[in-house]
């Protein structure tokens, strides 16, 4: 065998690759070990936490404030749709059959509607492009166009006590009271889509849960409450107001989603439950003959009127309790109503008094009383903030 020897030079240069890939080896060994403790170290530093955001509703407008329901509601945040209607108060006299128009201007009546039989409320329909006047006993909705005034031909619905809408805007929900029945329908042609019967007497007023899943209803006649799911279009509970002779009334979400509040005439108050939980509510004393209930434009409020002794109540969502209370000076039965786009009043019907009034949401000072037709009941202030209608006379969002 022939042995060849390297130059010296040669020798040294191979000795050196050899160590530095011996050196190279060792440094591979030490990676994997290195590259673990700064992962272990990453992992003891603190991740800030991103809120989950629960799927709402399919189709439904995800929320501008995950914490405020109403968020799109600030003062004059008018959408392009309603930006240039007029600014009204349509006001349904119940035992008058007709629509009484007030310009909010000069507090006086500058139109009136004949419409059907026994008008409960003016509600804005999901795409805020129609008023739909509910005849109760005339089993018709009459359309009024907001931004000319007049009235459309009747639509026919059964026993349209109250009316709302889906948050998604695919089906109108009337409440169809004497009937007894939770009645789904298109949300623009009024097509009967589903009929859900209820063992409870007297549905009437309802709200959405935050992400539109679900909706609490109140009854009425049987002093119960119902919760009912939205897409399914079914009842999901039902429990029994803990108050003999119990008569909710009107229904609102708290901004955060988390709280539901309940209008009760005959208890006179306002019951107070978890929605998510449907738990045996509380009650919160405002006043004799509790009725309405509306959230002012910063979201830190809620207007209660109190039917039966001629006051509103002023409840506080931070402090969770009542800071004020308004008297009307010459009494009345402030019933149903809404607040001003500006949020600086207050207008509510003067149900057994043929009036409406006019309220500063800053001193509770009244502004007006208007004369109007008899028995005047939801009425509707328009146009107001949103991007879409929930229904009744203006639940916004």
């Amino acid at each position: 065998m022939t042995t060849t020897r390297l130059p010296r030079k040669a020798t040294v240069l191979l000795a050196g690759l050899v160590l530095a890939a011996l050196a190279g080896c060792g440094s591979a060994d030490k990676e994997p070990a290195e590259a673990l403790g700064s992962a272990a170290a990453a992992a003891r530093q603190p991740v800030k936490a991103v809120p989950a955001v629960p799927p709402g509703l399919a189709g439904m407008p995800p929320l501008l404030d995950p914490n405020d329901v109403y968020a799109a509601d600030r003062p004059n945040r008018l959408s392009p749709v309603v930006r240039d209607f007029p600014s009204r108060v349509y006001v349904p006299n119940t035992t008058s059959n007709t629509v009484s128009v007030i310009d909010p201007a000069t507090y006086k009546v500058i139109d009136t509607i004949p419409v059907g039989i026994q008008p409960q409320h003016v509600v804005p329909s999901w795409d805020m492009k129609t008023l739909w006047v509910n005849n109760n006993r005339g089993h018709t909705l009459t359309p009024i166009n907001p931004a000319t005034g007049q009235a459309g031909e009747p639509v026919e619905v059964h026993d349209p006590y109250n009316l709302y809408f889906t948050p998604n805007g695919k089906y109108a929900v009337v409440m169809a009271s004497m009937d007894r029945e939770l009645v789904f329908r298109d949300a623009h042609t009024m097509n009967r889509v589903k009929t859900v019967p209820v063992s409870c007497f007297g549905v009437n007023h309802a709200d959405f849960s935050a992400d539109g899943r679900y909706f609490i209803v109140s009854c009425e006649f049987s002093g119960e409450l119902l919760k009912v799911d939205t897409e399914r279009m079914e009842v999901l509970a039902q429990q029994k107001l803990p108050f003999e002779g119990a008569m909710p009334q009107d229904v609102k979400v708290s901004p955060d989603g988390k709280t539901f509040y309940v209008a009760d005439m005959m208890a006179h108050g306002m019951w107070v439950l978890s929605g998510d939980k449907f738990d045996v509510p509380k009650l919160l004393p405002t006043g004799k003959g509790t009725h309405g209930l509306y959230v002012s434009r910063d979201s830190r409020e809620m207007y209660i009127s109190n039917r039966g002794e001629g006051s509103i109540s002023v409840f506080d969502f931070r402090q969770n309790k009542l800071t004020k209370k308004w008297r009307l000076p010459d009494g009345g039965s402030p019933d149903m109503g809404g607040v001003s786009a500006d949020g600086k009043v207050l207008w509510l019907s003067g149900r057994y008094n043929s009036e409406v009034y006019a309220i500063d949401t800053v001193t509770g000072r009244q502004l007006a009383k208007i004369p109007v037709g008899g028995g005047p009941h939801g009425l509707a202030v328009y146009p107001q903030p949103g991007r879409y209608s929930l229904g009744h006379t203006g639940i916004f969002r």
